[in-house]
């Protein structure tokens, strides 16, 4: 035929397949899969082909031609465009917004410079080809059952693997790896992490066991050129490992063979703008589509995926003890700072408990999840405090820079010299922060050596790894840090971790709250003590010793824990017993937001489904912007689903100026 009729899928927001004249003449029959450059109202766009037609109901008058193919590159897989499309229509987004935004910006612009560079890039570089490990140590019984049970899996097979904090899951993973490497000549293995600070260790531990193995690192602080020449070792098949972040789960790997997730429970996975999509579950549905095994690991595993241990929808494999034979759980002891709250927020136990480690030439590790010196400054005369002028939320003070700052909409200004309503000089700090903190502890142990790790003190690119091996060379005695430190390293002369201000999350409006307190004190906990030899203990200052919570992490029993929650969910009727969506609206005014989500709650009609009423959200204005939002929930998750697909086509229709989004499975309410 002469011509033919591209079916392409553009990046916008509403309808976004549009048709396109080819000329078959000119060149070879494009194919599914593959990228093009068409014309799109004033500019020019690449889209992604998903359908090669004769014929179109629109207009000859109003068809345009299709301007270039990217043939240089080979077509997208079939299996990625059905995990493109999956994910669309289950979190209710058209399919340009998932496919598109998944690729490397370089791939989705008018030029093919960077793409035609990466491919000569990738054909220059030496390709290995032994995938035998190298320097592998032995098993434990427990860890050798895992590996065993996870490569004699046949098809769709999801593991949870459920071990203790320094039990040798990432050994798991490795042996796992190496089996499936050696079993499947061109076989590929997606590794998923949740935070970007977790990839360096991973990676040197995955180059050093393999070193015949080409591995492709995702994450957003790549450089384009280097997410641009990875992507494409993987959609090649050339890259026989791949280790990243959430956004890798997209990736395209057309013989992927397993998949991990590690640190499974950790909320990062959950996109939180435009595709709000969980790279979990995503990875647990592309492993029934390829009938590949998935495995899970967390010893503190999110209450969905040990629910469906329970149920037997996954197996479970359990690592209950330390994979060092000297190694032992530390021993949590609380603090009930209801009594005496001690110096500068450190108790006295605390700080005899550092002295005692400073004397042993071990370290010690603060955990404050509250980054900045203060969370605010107020004017004890007149109760005046440092709000942001945006947001509903105050600005934390930065003493080193001499700045309050929002951590919500990044508004910065200096620190008064009175107070803004009654002239008052004397502005004091309240609360404590981890830059507070690490001046403290200065301050009491001079001859320390402190470091401080969080958002604020890594924000130059490499520097969070520099700080991470500083500490692995033992050039730091006391570390101080936040939820980047609470997981995932492996700190060998690590032997105290003290837990400051945990409270906050005990009584929260979010069900969520206390699942992601124990789990981020379990895994915090889990830093010290990884290599044996000397005693080590995890001191929990609290004004609420005796918290159920606080008493199963005392015992270590995460089994207790989860099992009351799940218990108590099932009674409130929550998740996982139920199924959620959430409509999320901003407007300049709170009334116009929620009058929106009024006459959305009235559009559709809604048998089996609860619509809740529309309520201001927790943090209601951020960046001047006020924001509303709207529960939906259901016992089944197809009727919600049915539900949400009607639902959107008449939203969609809806002429508004009201920004509104929707999040199906929200991880916060």
């Amino acid at each position: 035929m002469a011509h033919c009729i591209l079916r392409i899928a553009l990046d916008t927001p509403l309808n976004a397949v549009f048709d396109y004249r080819w000329d078959c003449e000119k060149s070879e029959e494009p194919r599914v899969g593959q990228l093009a450059l068409v014309p799109f109202g004033p500019r020019e766009v690449v889209g992604l082909i998903v359908d090669v037609l004769e014929e179109t109901d629109v207009p000859e008058e109003k068809l345009k031609a299709a301007l270039a193919v990217r043939s240089q590159l080979a077509p997208l897989s079939r299996q990625w465009l059905a995990l493109a499309g999956f994910a669309a229509e289950y979190y209710q987004r058209p399919l340009g917004e998932v496919a598109l935004p998944g690729l490397p910006k370089n791939l989705r612009v008018a030029s093919t410079v960077a793409l035609d560079r990466a491919i000569k890039k990738l054909a220059k570089l030496e390709e290995p080809h032994d995938p035998a490990p190298a320097n592998v140590p032995q098993l434990n019984a427990g860890q050798q059952e895992a590996v065993d049970a996870i490569v004699g899996a046949q098809g769709f097979a999801p593991f949870l693997l459920y071990g203790v904090t320094g039990s040798g899951k990432t050994e798991v993973y490795l042996q796992a790896c190496a089996q499936v490497l050696a079993r499947e000549p061109q076989g590929q293995v997606l590794v998923l992490v949740p935070e970007i600070n977790l990839t360096p260790q991973l990676e040197t531990n995955i180059r050093t066991r393999f070193p015949g193995v080409m591995l492709s690192t995702l994450h957003s602080r790549l450089s384009e050129g280097e997410r641009m020449l990875h992507w494409l070792a993987a959609h090649e098949g050339k890259a026989r490992i791949v280790l990243g972040t959430r956004l890798s789960i997209l990736a395209s790997m057309p013989n992927l063979k397993m998949i991990v997730i590690d640190e499974e429970h950790d909320p990062s996975y959950k996109q939180q703008e435009g595709l709000r999509y969980s790279a979990r579950d995503l990875a647990v549905w592309r492993a029934h589509q390829l009938q590949i095994p998935v495995m899970l690991g967390s010893a503190t595993p999110s209450l969905e995926s040990w629910h469906h241990a329970l149920k037997g929808r996954y197996r479970k494999l359990e690592l209950r003890e330390r994979a060092v034979q000297q190694a032992v759980l530390p021993s949590v002891k609380l603090i009930d700072t209801s009594r005496r709250r001690g110096q500068e927020g450190l108790s006295e136990q605390l700080v005899e408990a550092i002295k005692l480690r400073m004397e042993r030439g071990e370290q010690s590790l603060l955990f404050l999840n509250r980054r900045g010196y203060s969370p605010v400054i107020t004017c004890e005369s007149c109760g005046w405090v440092s709000e942001c002028k945006r947001c509903t939320a105050s600005m934390v003070l930065h003493k080193s820079d001499y700045r309050l700052r929002c951590h919500h909409c990044s508004l910065e200004m200096r620190i008064p010299r009175h107070c803004p309503t009654c002239g008052n000089i004397d502005l004091q700090p309240l609360g404590r922060g981890t830059q507070r903190i690490e001046e403290s502890l200065q301050e009491l142990f001079p001859q320390a050596r402190v470091l401080r790790i969080d958002a604020d003190s890594t924000r130059r690119k490499g520097s969070a790894q520099e700080a991470f091996d500083s500490v692995h060379r033992q050039e730091v005695d006391i570390l101080v840090g936040t939820q980047m430190v609470a997981k995932g390293h492996d700190f060998k002369n690590l032997t105290l971790v003290g837990i400051m201000n945990p409270d906050s999350s005990l009584f929260s409006q979010d069900y969520r709250a206390s699942e992601r307190l124990f789990a981020q004190l379990m895994q915090v906990a889990g830093r010290a003590g990884r290599q044996g030899g000397s005693e080590s203990e995890v001191l929990v200052q609290t004004s609420y010793p005796q918290h159920p919570l606080f008493s199963a992490l005392v015992a270590h029993d995460y089994d207790y824990f989860a099992n009351s929650l799940l218990g108590e969910r099932e009674v409130a009727g929550l998740p996982p017993y139920l199924y959620q969506a959430i409509l999320r609206a901003e407007a300049r005014e709170l009334e116009l937001a929620l009058e929106f989500l009024r006459g959305a709650r009235d559009l559709v009609r809604h048998e089996g489904i609860t619509i809740n009423e529309p309520i201001p959200m927790s943090m209601a204005r951020v960046h001047n912007m006020e924001r509303a939002q709207l529960l939906v929930e259901s016992p089944s998750r197809p009727a919600l689903q049915a539900f949400l697909k009607e639902w959107m086509l008449a939203l969609r229709e809806q002429k508004t100026r009201i920004k509104w989004s929707l999040e199906v499975d929200p991880v916060d309410i």
